[in-house]
């Protein structure tokens, strides 16, 4: 790796992992535009960490009150707002942990193709793009019972096959349900927290027991330019979606998955 792919991979990541457009996408096709070979498991393990960096520090408020709402509901059994946004959180994330055990190799072979890819940014984005015309949402995050929460949960696991787009998918439940765009984004970024833990904790697994030798300069920089990428794309993005919508981000789908069929069929 080069100090240009380093730059270039880390912002591709932290600007695409919100937005709901698919990160998996864009990483399939930086080499597809470039000379540049796979950047390996560990600047993978960077790339998220600084993801996940961004995304705990731009809730930090709110996850200091959920953690402390949430200790104090299991000893106390006191449930306030936090407390149940947080078991919110750890439900919507089971059915995306069952399925990625039970799907994972499937999702690292047979569906990693460009193909694959460019159905899932065409069709969950035309899907995402309905839910966003015929939106007219007024419910916030609190107002959420658990079936909501399940749903989008559930939505979330589809996201697991490649294109689909993880923030795209939770947030297009979110609107179909009724909640008001800023308020899909928000719980859709609160869920990603777990789902980009658990990943890097199985990368940093694998990493440890591959034995691969790690360029610790690299691995810093993809951190910090990833995160600091990821941090900006979060703020703007929750700024300005109830002025923009969703149509934007539909018609950069379409067009990016129309490219891929062009370059791979």
């Amino acid at each position: 790796m080069d100090w240009l792919q380093v730059i270039v991979l880390a912002l591709v990541q932290g600007l695409t992992e919100f937005l709901p457009v698919s990160s998996s996408a864009h990483l399939i096709l930086v080499p597809v535009l470039t000379s540049w070979e796979d950047q390996g498991l560990a600047f993978d393990v960077a790339l998220h960490l600084g993801s996940l960096s961004a995304v705990m520090l731009y809730f930090r408020k709110d996850l200091i009150n959920m953690t402390i709402s949430w200790t104090r509901s299991v000893t106390h059994r006191e449930m306030d707002s936090n407390a149940r946004l947080a078991w919110a959180v750890l439900l919507g994330t089971i059915p995306v942990g069952i399925m990625g055990l039970l799907l994972k190799d499937s999702i690292e072979t047979v569906l990693r193709s460009p193909i694959y890819l460019a159905i899932g940014l065409i069709v969950f984005g035309v899907l995402l793009g309905w839910a966003d015309w015929r939106h007219k949402g007024k419910r916030e995050v609190e107002e959420m019972n658990w079936k909501d929460v399940l749903f989008i949960g559930l939505a979330q696991a589809v996201a697991l096959f490649p294109g689909t787009s993880r923030s795209g998918i939770t947030m297009t439940a979110g609107l179909m349900l009724g909640l008001t765009r800023e308020a899909a984004a928000r719980f859709s970024f609160l869920l990603s927290i777990p789902v980009i833990l658990i990943a890097c904790a199985l990368k940093s697994y694998d990493l440890a027991t591959a034995g691969v030798p790690v360029d610790w300069t690299f691995m810093i920089a993809g951190v910090v330019a990833s995160g600091i990428s990821a941090f900006l794309c979060i703020h703007f993005f929750l700024a300005f979606i109830n002025r923009i919508g969703m149509q934007p981000f539909v018609i950069y789908r379409i067009l990016l998955g129309v490219i891929l069929l062009w370059v791979f069929l």
